[in-house]
């Protein structure tokens, strides 16, 4: 019986030492899942930051870019008029023949205008019998035309200027009705 009870406390203990071993790998197991969760945690959160510092460069760089081209388009803006005078006082030294002023606005206007092409300026190009398209002109009013020329650009009153891909001033222009 000696013997039972000896064989018996050695099952009790072998029990005993089993359940310890399950709960410390339970323990272990537990910790681990805990501690890949806080490092899964982790890394999202490093994710997140590394790619919201990759869209704030990308929309800082954009708002540079822009800064550049209104600052650009305000200075080209002012310029127009000059452009228009420019024009106006050609068509007027043509009208009295050639001569010496004719020739010398011709230098001044030609080097202005290639001066502002190279900076991204240019001239928005309608012509009179051109369908009217009112994203790219501005109809300041209407005239009765022939069936022809319904619709369409009769006159073009003032020319307009794009700069880059943005049109800075519209066209006026005269259409038919």
């Amino acid at each position: 019986m000696e013997n039972k009870d000896i064989n018996k406390e050695e099952v009790d203990l072998n029990t005993e030492n089993t359940q310890e071993t399950e709960t410390t790998t339970a323990d272990t197991a537990s910790v681990e899942e805990t501690l890949n969760a806080k490092i899964a945690e982790e890394k999202d959160k490093y994710l997140r930051l590394f790619a919201e510092f990759e869209n704030y460069k990308r929309r800082t760089s954009k708002e540079r870019l822009e800064l550049f081209k209104t600052a650009n388009e305000e200075v080209m803006s002012a310029m127009l008029p000059i452009l228009d005078d420019f024009s106006r006082a050609l068509s007027e030294l043509e009208k009295q023949g050639e001569s010496e002023h004719l020739t010398g606005v011709r230098l001044i206007s030609s080097k202005l205008v290639d001066t502002l092409a190279a900076k991204g300026l240019e001239e928005v190009v309608i012509q009179s019998g051109d369908v009217f398209n009112a994203d790219l002109s501005e109809a300041i009013t209407q005239i009765p035309a022939g069936d022809e020329l319904k619709g369409k650009v009769v006159d073009v009153v003032e020319k307009g200027y794009k700069l880059g891909d943005k049109i800075i001033r519209f066209p006026k222009v005269v259409i038919g009705q």
